[in-house]
């Protein structure tokens, strides 16, 4: 079974605890939707998360976030082929998987568009005080290319991305102290665009730290759902 989750900037404890609880076993899988936290500060940080997912049994799949290096920028990252799509993967932690953006995956009988990055609303904060930041936070003119090619006559179960598109954006998670003038919102514009012409049964994002469901869109943050739920929105419209 696939079960799904939002960011948790490098913490285990809620994956672990979750898949103790569950039992969950090599045939099941946690999606994260971006903010691993696994790829962040380039020291032992990172590899004392890897090191405690590596011990569970399921795989654990990962959307690109915003606070975080992209696998192909690092140099223990491989590419292979997975469940009909590409993954990045490092041989230390082979149940570790990032997706490349743009790829298709068949889980559980469900197919899986990926759509990882967003803005980050802290940028300068970051920057000027040494923190983590990437350049190529966002989705790319080619990511983006490739993603619109694999929507023409396709029907896609269910579209994961980090950020949600711009129309669904949730005001009330807004930062009060960000000018929302200077937020670079073309990312979520675009997605507007892949929501209306995509052939979907429903959406999973993560990136602003809350949860709720509006139409096909929910927003993960703390909470779990399964794909059986999934199966059933998708099947029921």
């Amino acid at each position: 079974m696939i079960f799904y989750t939002g960011d948790i900037h490098g913490g285990k404890y809620e994956i672990v605890r979750f898949a103790k609880q569950m039992n969950l076993t090599a045939a099941d899988v946690i999606v994260i939707l971006g903010d691993v936290g696994a790829n962040y500060y380039e020291t032992d940080r990172d590899h004392e998360l890897k090191r405690a997912f590596s011990r569970l049994k399921p795989t654990i799949f990962c959307i690109h976030g915003n606070h975080e290096i992209r696998p192909a920028n690092i140099p223990t990252y491989k590419l292979k082929e997975w469940n009909g799509g590409m993954v990045w993967y490092e041989e230390q932690y082979p149940n570790i998987l990032f997706a490349k953006d743009g790829e298709i995956f068949e889980m559980e009988g469900l197919s899986h568009l990926v759509i990882g990055g967003a803005y980050s609303v802290d940028k300068y904060y970051r920057i000027a005080r040494h923190y983590g930041w990437w350049p190529d936070e966002q989705p790319s003119e080619e990511i983006k290319a490739y993603v619109e090619q694999q929507l023409p006559g396709k029907h896609i179960d269910v579209i994961l991305s980090h950020t949600c598109p711009f129309k669904y954006e949730p005001v009330e998670a807004f930062l009060p102290m960000i000018d929302q003038s200077t937020v670079d919102a073309s990312t979520e514009h675009w997605l507007d665009h892949i929501e209306e012409t995509a052939d979907y049964g429903a959406w999973l994002c993560g990136h602003w730290h809350i949860s709720k469901r509006i139409d096909k869109l929910q927003f993960m943050y703390h909470d779990f759902i399964c794909s059986d739920n999934l199966k059933e929105r998708v099947q029921n419209g």
